[in-house]
């Protein structure tokens, strides 16, 4: 952020959490990593999965050449996230499901946002339809907004199809960036009235939204709403380890 441009304001958690409430959203959206649990379990679950041996070897060293690349700049983010999900092409989804309960109950679970869990819960009693949406492979996806009762039908996330209980490499989609609003403009989400991401990644849906709300906003976000006037809220876990 420019030296001249000022930070957006901060939500203490009571002023974010009536600030939503408030407004009584019929259509709450939220991104996942990083906005209702910190770290990249995308990125986390492709690891585990590896050392865990659900991938054979060659597929093992395919992802983590394409991943340098990624890092690299030389593939895109949707591509990566994409080639996440067809690494597991040939296994079954039984086993991927499974795997993917074990790895967010053991190393996602307690990075929720406690404050992110409790106000989907409040909206969720007011009547919000609340979606998930992110570019992390599904599997993971639904496991992790279980807690947080959001149905598998209401998530939008990396996903390849499935024959007969078997994964394939044939992408049905991949919502990032720009792909993230052209998923919920598909499942018939043109204004969503509330928005809640993290990262660049989210900025687009954020903009979809009548009201944008960054949570834990990357340095990137952290421009984006300064430049839009959009409040930005800091769950607990990240202030405290911010002063740690």
């Amino acid at each position: 952020m420019s030296v001249s441009q000022a930070a957006p304001a901060r939500y203490r958690p009571t002023e974010f959490e009536a600030a939503v409430l408030a407004l009584r959203p019929a259509t709450a959206i939220f991104d996942c990593d990083g906005t209702l649990w910190s770290g990249d379990a995308g990125y986390g679950f492709m690891v585990w999965s590896i050392e865990a041996g659900l991938v054979s070897r060659n597929a093992s060293d395919w992802i983590d050449s394409r991943y340098r690349l990624y890092l690299n700049g030389e593939v895109s983010e949707t591509d990566m996230c994409g080639e996440m999900v067809q690494l597991y092409a040939g296994l079954q989804e039984s086993e991927l499901r499974h795997a993917a309960a074990d790895y967010f109950r053991s190393h996602v679970e307690a990075h929720i946002f406690p404050e992110m869990r409790t106000l989907v819960e409040k909206l969720r009693a007011q009547g919000a339809d609340i979606w998930a949406v992110s570019s992390t492979n599904n599997w993971v996806v639904e496991e992790g907004v279980r807690r947080f009762g959001i149905s598998p039908a209401r998530v939008l996330a990396a996903q390849v199809k499935v024959v007969e209980g078997r994964i394939t490499s044939e992408l049905v989609d991949v919502p990032s960036g720009d792909g993230k609003s052209a998923a919920l403009r598909r499942a018939g989400i043109e204004r969503p009235d509330a928005v809640f991401g993290n990262s660049i990644h989210d900025a687009a849906m954020l903009h979809l939204a009548k009201r944008a709300f960054p949570v834990n906003p990357t340095p990137a976000l952290l421009e984006i709403a300064a430049d839009h006037g959009w409040s930005v809220f800091y769950p607990s876990p990240v202030l405290a380890d911010s002063k740690s």
